[in-house]
């Protein structure tokens, strides 16, 4: 194991990288913005309602805003529940729907997928080589799900991460009979994945 310390506009980040390979494409950096299942059934009114969402969105829409101007890339993960009476994101539901704010423009991807991880049978590590992708900016839901796996599963394809911790929400948990509020699960997520697995800041520090 070993320590390096990595400058972040006015912040100086313990980064901790263990037996880490990094994704080289000519020496090139190359980010991309990617935003995880930011859809309907997670806002008021849908089948799984989270705390936070407005914030997220906020966040990723202005990322998003970001990310068109600079002409970088930007990818949308949608997620299609196939279980049989599956609970929520259900196809050709609205709740399944990415939300308005964040339609897919023409020329960005979108995948699909059906498992927590965003790269499980899906295109995603084919999208980011053929991009030459070097770095992923996350934001999305939920983050003790398909954000926590997904971040995770990145170190094992050589893509550093830098993880918007405003730009996620998630909901409260229940464990052994006790209510674990969303504001908990979200800080104790982000702790576990900060350092080891990814960069985690605030959008405005992005």
């Amino acid at each position: 194991m070993f320590f390096v310390k990595v400058g972040f506009q006015n912040r100086s980040l313990l980064f901790c990288k263990v037996g880490f390979i990094q994704k080289e494409f000519g020496g090139r950096k190359m980010n991309a913005l990617v935003l995880i299942d930011i859809q309907m059934d997670y806002f008021p009114g849908g089948k799984m309602e989270l705390v936070g969402t407005a914030e997220a969105l906020g966040n990723a829409k202005n990322l998003l805003e970001k990310f068109r101007t600079e002409k970088l890339p930007v990818i949308h993960v949608q997620h299609i529940n196939m279980q049989e009476k599956a609970p929520f994101f259900v196809a050709d539901t609205e709740g399944v729907k990415i939300h308005p704010d964040l339609t897919p423009a023409a020329g960005e991807s979108l995948v699909v997928k059906h498992y927590p991880s965003s790269f499980f049978q899906t295109n995603l590590a084919e999208i980011i080589e053929e991009k030459e992708i070097t770095e992923l900016v996350v934001v999305g839901m939920m983050t003790h799900m398909c954000i926590d796996t997904t971040v995770r599963a990145a170190k094992d394809h050589g893509v550093l991460v830098t993880l918007i911790s405003d730009g996620c929400a998630t909901r409260d948990l229940v464990f052994e009979g006790e209510t674990i509020p969303a504001a908990w699960v979200q800080k104790s997520f982000m702790a576990s994945l900060c350092g080891t697995f990814a960069q985690v800041v605030k959008a405005e520090e992005y």
